[in-house]
């Protein structure tokens, strides 16, 4: 008998106890699969609170359920609430009522021996004590809910600090982009006229301009910052609200009554006296009341933590589905980016080519220039009389000195070409990639 685990489970939608004689090694499905037979609450849509608001993990077994150690394992809960319901607005019908203690509400007036009413009446404290322990029990899985609201909140935010996070470096580097693509732009647009100019590279830059200005609409994420803060509000009033604490104080009034009441007829003699139960029928009904009044503040408030519980679990797909959208348009901006300083670099590749062909070519031109005059040479004046001016045109044999500067200068031309084609072919294959 000590070492058997027996767990009770208070079922939050109909505020009754139910009890589990928890088998070895049993599973948490095992014991849902018990729950729902019990309770109608099908397994998936059963959520098992402890009282620190954490949910239970299927991956552990059932035994989790039950606190180590002897004291309070008799009184410990487990919470039970139905995830498809977010109001849980009753009625709740008090516990039942023994038939003798129901005698003397039937008629608070009618005389009883001492020492019989001194057995009506304890069960009528016990009663009394019992209605207040049912509503602790419910308050306490009222704290319970709102520890796991709480839990929820704090990874909605951690959620939502990503995405603003995200967002801000997303807009960082758009508008980075941006002021690069404009001024890139600009100085194409000055370098036509004289540099090198390629319509299909400048109508890709301008579509990667439109597509950033496309990507900014996932850095728009002001409609769920608005919904979260408004949620947050919404959790703090709750937090604040009077119902969010213990209000059994009158509760607790009525049943120290109950026992001093009880106390003094105990004290009384057992004679044969008679007395009614007018004063004790009058605490009990109050109890009621009371019960019924502080049930129906406190359900009516888990009706609104489970509220707000569930709009996070609404929420939090869609920010994950913002933080996807903000990715991917961070990724796209960076692409952009890449390719469009590998084209720029390779227009640079290009322009040196050009530059280095035209060098090449006007040094040449200027060598052949300068061979005309070196093939001159006059004769020196020196023991030799001045030649007649005439004797310095060109002989027959400068002819052939004419033809052969020609040719060269035909292969120089020949040459630049085909320098120039590569060039051409070089830029046609750049559009292509």
């Amino acid at each position: 008998v000590l070492f058997l685990q027996i767990v009770h489970i208070l079922n939050m939608t109909s505020a009754k106890i139910v009890s589990f004689l928890l088998h070895p090694e049993e599973s948490l499905h095992s014991l849902q699969n018990r729950i729902e037979f019990e309770t109608g609450i099908s397994t998936g849509n059963q959520e098992l609170l402890l009282e620190t608001g954490i949910c239970l993990d299927p991956r552990k077994p059932a035994s989790q359920c039950v606190i180590d150690g002897v004291r309070g394992w008799d009184s410990y809960m487990v919470y039970l609430f139905d995830k498809s319901k977010t109001v849980y607005d009753g009625p709740f019908a008090s516990r039942s009522l023994s038939d003798c203690v129901n005698y003397i509400v039937q008629d608070s007036k009618i005389q009883l021996p001492i020492p019989q009413l001194r057995k009506v009446w304890a069960e009528a404290v016990h009663y009394v004590i019992g209605l207040k322990e049912d509503y602790s029990r419910l308050f306490q899985g009222q704290r319970a809910a709102m520890l796991s609201l709480l839990r929820y909140n704090a990874n909605l935010i951690k959620m939502k600090n990503n995405m603003v996070s995200a967002s801000q470096q997303l807009k960082a580097k758009l508008e980075f982009f941006h002021q690069s693509i404009r001024l890139d732009l600009e100085r194409y647009s000055d370098q036509m006229a004289y540099g090198i100019s390629s319509e299909k590279m400048l109508k890709a830059w301008k579509e990667m301009e439109e597509k950033a200005s496309q990507c900014a609409q996932a850095e728009d994420i002001g409609y769920l910052d608005e919904q979260i803060m408004a949620l947050h509000t919404e959790i703090v009033e709750l937090q604040k609200s009077p119902y969010a604490r213990r209000q059994g104080e009158v509760m607790e009034s009525l049943e120290q009554r109950a026992i001093d009441l009880y106390k003094q007829l105990k004290a009384r003699p057992p004679d044969h006296a008679y007395s009614d139960s007018t004063d004790m029928v009058k605490i009990i009904v109050q109890t009621v009341q009371s019960q019924d009044r502080v049930l129906k503040e406190l359900f009516g408030h888990l009706s609104k933590l489970l509220g707000c519980k569930q709009k996070i679990i609404d929420l939090l797909p869609e920010i994950e589905v913002a933080l996807n959208n903000i990715k991917e348009a961070d990724n796209s901006v960076m692409q952009m980016q890449g390719k469009r300083q590998r084209e720029i670099w390779h227009l640079l590749k290009i322009a040196c080519t050009q530059s280095s062909s035209r060098s090449l070519v006007s040094s040449s031109l200027e060598g052949t220039a300068s061979t005309p005059a070196a093939t001159w040479h006059p004769q020196s004046s020196s023991g030799h009389s001045a030649p007649h001016p005439l004797s310095s045109l060109a002989a027959p044999e400068d002819g052939e000195n004419f033809a052969d500067m020609i040719r060269e200068n035909v292969n120089y031309l020949e040459l630049f070409s085909s320098i120039l084609q590569e060039v051409r072919q070089e830029q046609n294959s750049m559009m292509v990639s």
